[in-house]
């Protein structure tokens, strides 16, 4: 691997069935990143794109486990590189633009650059998509703090200690989301750049689908809400029960108070197993916070574990 400067860049471009699009996208990072080592990931791809990125002169490897999330977990495991670039096999991102986000990332000491996605023409995105993507986005600021413009992008370039510190549990395309909240939940310094998206090109299918993968998405930002902020997450049942047992119990304790009798002892009940229910939910909240925090602290340790990029004031 040639180095840029002193810092070895691997651009990663996990692939199925982009048979038709990926020669061209090695192409253009080649003369894009010159000395950065290509690698393709192919995730069992029935089209030939094996073959075709391997005659394009990338390093390919194959992962038998379906779904982009377990191919990054694999990326990210086996190369060695000081920033990685991650862009799709699809030929929708700008190539040119990745000297820029690259050069962001090791001038300013960042872990993460986000090549969010920028077109005038609204047909480039599937029905559904930009709405999608808009909503998703809102929500992740809502639940972590940080107000991303585009959290489902998928070019983007990587430290290493943000690689090597990043845990992975995503299968599928819900992998950009999962890679937005390691950044927010570590407070790693981010940068989004706007970069040009275009349409596929005629012959390039989508693998995307918009209902599916989008309830997989909110599944995983409510799985890591509550993987990741237990306390507030179960503050909320908590507070659910108790409020729907004070509503109940009004009207018995005014009974209570007038005749001296609780005749409705089936909702007394009731009013006390909410309590209890209301209560076991904030003590599994701060159980559970207790044990996030310990993680959070573990995968800090791993990212201080490995060394910073090393900021320098020349282009890349």
């Amino acid at each position: 691997m040639v180095e840029t400067g002193y810092h070895n860049v691997a651009v990663l471009i996990p692939c199925y069935n982009e048979a038709s699009t990926i020669a061209k996208v090695i192409r253009d990072f080649s003369e894009a990143l010159p000395g950065a080592r290509i690698y393709v990931f192919d995730n069992n791809s029935s089209d030939g794109t094996l073959t075709v990125a391997l005659a394009a002169g990338a390093v390919v490897r194959e992962v038998r486990y379906q779904g982009k999330g377990n191919v990054v977990r694999r990326m990210f495991a086996d190369i060695e590189a000081d920033m990685y670039v991650l862009v799709d096999g699809d030929d929708t991102y700008d190539a040119a633009q990745a000297p820029h986000l690259v050069s962001a990332l090791l001038m300013n000491g960042l872990d993460m650059v986000v090549g969010m996605r920028e077109t005038l023409d609204d047909g480039v995105y599937r029905r559904g998509h930009r709405s999608g993507n808009l909503l998703l986005t809102k929500f992740v600021a809502t639940i972590f703090g940080h107000a991303f413009k585009d959290i489902l992008s998928g070019y983007r370039v990587f430290s290493r200690r943000f690689a090597k510190s990043f845990p992975a549990h995503a299968a599928g395309f819900e992998i950009e989301t999962e890679l937005t909240v390691h950044a927010l939940q570590l407070r790693m310094p981010v940068l989004e750049i706007a970069s040009a998206y275009r349409a596929r090109p005629a012959g390039s299918l989508s693998k995307l689908d918009t209902y599916r993968d989008g309830i997989r998405i909110l599944r995983m930002i409510f799985a890591l809400f509550i993987a990741e902020k237990p306390l507030a997450a179960f503050s909320i049942g908590f507070a659910s029960c108790m409020l729907v047992s004070i509503l109940l119990a009004v009207p018995l304790f005014n009974t209570y108070l007038v005749t001296g009798l609780v005749p409705r002892l089936p909702t007394a009940l009731l009013c006390s197993a909410l309590v209890l229910l209301g209560c076991g939910f904030l003590m599994c909240g701060i159980v559970l916070d207790t044990v996030t925090r310990g993680r959070t602290e573990a995968k800090r340790l791993a990212y201080l574990a490995t060394s910073a990029p090393m900021q320098s004031k020349s282009a890349v």
